[in-house]
Formats: structure tokens, C-alpha cells, sequence
């Protein structure tokens, strides 16, 4: 399990050789053809800041071997907001006083139709809150069951499951799952995560074992910008997904970078910030590491951000997101999880992927042909 060769991996020295890299460690990266998790280092590193330009190119590059001109569409669905949890960063906190929804079959149905009115969206990513009890794995299933009307690629972000349950949802049509373990710092990782389920550091990132072990065809994983030191954070991942591809080479692996933004009205304020500028960084980086994996932007990132990057390494691209539960139809009004920042149409959103000389393809061929 990867919790186990967490342990054998120093936060304090990772960051410290990060920091430590220099300018000749950066150009041995560049100049290779496979980098190691050392060159991913040096790569984010602020050595690498003077070679953007280089590191732009070589994204662009192998991104379009890998990817051609394709920018994959894909839109999620909150299906509750009902929550046991009590992570301090997240508007679905147990303790908030909101109004808790958990989505009808009926209410799901009438979702999927209003989504599929935005645009010809083929894969749909199903949100819950971490309720096992009110909205478990058979709910999960009953929703996955419903899409499959509607729906030719499927994937879930839920709490984490046994790889049983796992194995069960994939019969069921599940294509792919995507879970955040939000900082891969176990000292801290209680600081932000008190209670609940979500609390248990080890569960939470052996859960990418379970869906390997499972046969789940992909895997998505992230960190929240936010909590902690971002580059180590980004390194610990970058190992995961080595990690990853070496145990579980038939599944296809995809990442994430959320960046939190500074919360109005006395809100948790993000201990670090990253800038624009670091975000191109790690996303150029993070292609030139693995050519293969799939860089997903959401619609957190600003539209102007996400028209210019969709160019240079990104190959997944959210639409007209909604982040409340039934918030395409039933509660419009609802509580969101977090703020989006790419508000745009459907429409709009693809005319700015045509703009940068990309096209919004809608099926993913790789998964429906699995």
C-alpha cells in the first residue's frame, strides 16, 4: 500500500532538496526524455522559474504526441451535500448550518436531462458528500444505473470504498474514480480533517490501491493548493503516481491541482498561495514528467487561465458547472461547495478552446471502448 512507502519518505528533506535544486539540476531534466521524480523536483523548483518558456515548449510538445488537439469535456453532478465530515476548509462541513440535500431518483433524473440541454456532454462525473449511512454505495449505484441512460462515460467522486465496493460500482458502469487526498502531510493532515471518515489519513490514501486492485479503468487523483507547502505536496503526489502506474499499469491515471482562493467574511484562509505563474510552472512540469497522465483544469480556474493553458499541457476541461447539489435543475439556489471562477457557457467555454486551436471532443473513445 502506499502508505507504506509514504513512511519511508521525509517531508522536511523533500522540501529542502526541492529548494536546494539548481539550475544544472533543471537543465538535466529538460534534456531528458523520462524524468525521474528528482527531475519533477527540480522542474518545480525556483531554479526552474528562468526556463518557463523551455518547459512551455516541451508540454506543448508531448502533449500533443500523446493527446493531439483534444481537449476532453466533462461536467459533474452534486448529488448531495449531506456530509459527516468536518474538514475545515469545505462549505459541505458537518457543523455548518445549511440545509442538507440528498437528490430523489427522480430529482438525479431530471438533472442529467437539464445537463444534457447545456451541451452533448458524454461523460459525467457524480459528486456526494461523505454520508455512508443516508447515501451509500447502493445509492451511488442507483445514480450510476439512471446515467447510464444518458450518459456514455461515468465517473464518480465519492468517499472512499472497499475494493469490493469498488469492484461492484465498476460492474455497475462506473468508469473511473477521482478522490483528493487533499495534503499528503500525515502530521498535519488531522489538523484539517478532525472528524469523520475523512479523518483517517490511511484509508483515505490507500483508497488509490483499492480502486487499482478493483480494476477500475481511471484513476483521479489531486491536492488541495492550499493547505500545505504546495511543491512538496506535488512532489508526494508526482511519487504516487509512479507509484501507480508500476502496480497498476492497465489503469489510466489523471491529476488535479486545485488552488483555494482567499475566503471572504472570516472563512479558513489558505495557509500558502499559488500564483499564476507557479500554476503553469507545475502543469508544465507535471507534463514533461509523465507524458501520458491527464491534467484536469475545472472550472475553479479563471476562463482566461483556462483558454491559454488548454494549449500548453491541459487535456480535461470542465463546462457550466454546477457545485450544489441539483443545481442544473431541482435547487439552483443551493449552497455550493466552493465558487467557480469560470462562469461561462457551454458554448462560450468551447469557442475558447477553438480560439487557442483545440477541440472540445465530448466521448471519451478510450473508456467506452473498455
Amino acid at each position: 500500500m502506499f502508505s507504506d512507502e509514504l513512511l519511508k519518505i521525509s517531508w522536511e528533506e523533500t522540501t529542502d532538496k526541492i529548494y536546494g535544486s539548481t539550475e544544472a539540476d533543471v537543465l538535466r531534466a529538460l534534456a531528458k526524455k523520462r524524468c525521474d521524480v528528482d527531475d519533477f523536483m527540480a522542474l518545480i523548483s525556483p531554479a526552474a522559474e528562468p526556463y518557463l518558456e523551455t518547459m512551455a515548449r516541451l508540454s506543448q510538445k508531448y502533449t500533443m504526441e500523446r493527446f493531439g488537439k483534444t481537449i476532453q469535456m466533462f461536467i459533474p453532478l452534486y448529488t448531495t451535500n449531506s456530509c459527516t465530515n468536518s474538514c475545515v476548509y469545505c462549505g459541505f462541513h458537518v457543523q455548518n448550518p445549511m440545509k442538507r440535500t440528498i437528490l430523489t431518483m427522480e430529482e438525479v433524473e431530471n438533472e442529467y436531462k437539464a445537463i444534457k440541454k447545456l451541451g452533448p456532454f458524454e461523460n459525467i462525473l457524480l459528486v456526494t458528500g461523505e454520508n455512508p449511512a443516508k447515501a451509500g454505495v447502493d445509492y451511488i449505484a442507483e445514480t450510476v444505473r439512471i446515467a447510464r441512460k444518458y450518459f456514455s462515460n461515468i465517473k464518480i467522486e465519492v468517499m472512499p470504498l472497499s475494493t469490493e465496493d469498488y469492484t461492484r460500482l465498476a460492474h455497475d458502469g462506473v468508469n473511473g474514480v477521482i478522490c483528493f487526498q487533499e495534503t499528503y502531510h500525515r502530521e498535519r493532515y488531522k489538523d484539517y480533517h478532525p472528524k469523520g471518515m475523512k479523518s483517517n489519513f490511511e484509508w483515505r490514501v490507500n483508497g488509490f490501491d483499492r480502486m487499482g486492485m478493483a480494476g477500475m479503468h481511471s484513476i483521479g487523483m489531486g491536492v488541495l493548493v492550499g493547505l500545505e507547502e504546495w511543491r512538496t505536496d506535488m512532489t508526494m503526489m508526482a511519487r504516487h503516481v509512479r507509484y501507480l502506474e508500476q502496480h497498476y499499469w492497465r489503469t489510466k491515471l489523471s491529476v488535479n491541482f486545485p488552488r483555494m482562493r482567499v475566503a471572504e467574511n472570516g472563512g479558513f484562509q489558505p495557509n500558502v498561495l499559488m500564483s499564476d505563474k507557479e500554476l503553469a510552472q507545475l502543469t508544465f512540469a507535471f507534463r514533461i514528467f509523465d507524458h501520458d497522465v491527464d491534467i484536469s483544469y475545472s472550472t475553479r480556474e479563471p476562463a482566461e487561465i483556462r483558454d491559454h493553458m488548454c494549449a500548453l499541457g491541459v487535456t480535461t476541461m470542465s463546462a457550466e458547472s454546477r457545485t450544489e447539489p441539483g443545481g442544473y435543475y431541482s435547487y439552483p439556489q443551493a449552497l455550493e461547495q466552493f465558487h467557480v471562477s469560470d462562469g461561462r457557457k457551454t458554448a462560450d467555454v468551447c469557442a475558447g478552446i477553438r480560439a487557442a486551436g483545440r477541440e472540445p471532443v465530448w466521448k471519451d473513445w478510450d473508456d467506452v471502448m473498455n
